[in-house]
């Protein structure tokens, strides 16, 4: 029989508290997420011809700085997570139809926990760093749906990693 699953960063008497993680063993871990960003048909069309170029710059390599310094700082920002050494992030994005931008964000690193929330952070940080650079055009721009992919390392592997 499969033991019931618990909310970790809870304590017995249900107060907030952060994992501990020291009896852990070091591994390699990574994680991959990603984010959607999906635009009004006439922005994407102006987006594509522009070569997703604005007149504040680089669209996607701004939101590729942006997201890797949100995955470096995602201890800062979520209460309960450790601050890891990040060994690699990467962040590509592409189209992923007419309408639709596709964040994905993969990090590791060799630690006790896994980097699952850093890589959310990283793609769902990229996207808000689109939508912010786009939204002279339109406020009718959609983030998400942001969703884990895939994780290995730890006690489980989950989904595609890569």
């Amino acid at each position: 029989m499969t033991p019931a699953k618990t909310l970790t960063h809870l304590d017995p008497d249900g107060r907030p508290a952060m994992v501990d993680v020291s009896a852990k063993p070091a591994t390699a871990r990574r994680a991959l997420a990603e984010c959607r960003v999906r635009f009004p048909a006439d922005v994407a069309a102006q987006l594509r011809r522009s070569g997703l170029r604005s007149a504040k710059g680089g669209i996607v390599d701004t939101a590729v700085i942006a997201g890797t310094m949100a995955v470096k700082r995602t201890h800062e920002l979520i209460p309960f997570c450790h601050p890891l050494p990040i060994d690699a992030v990467r962040i590509a994005i592409d189209w992923h139809s007419e309408r639709e931008l596709r964040i994905e964000c993969v990090v590791a690193t060799t630690h006790r926990t896994g980097v699952e929330m850093e890589a959310l952070t990283g793609a769902t940080v990229a996207a808000l760093t689109v939508y912010d650079m786009c939204k002279a055009l339109s406020h009718a721009i959609v983030i998400g749906p942001a969703k884990l992919v895939g994780k290995r390392g730890g006690k489980r592997d989950v989904g595609k990693v890569d």
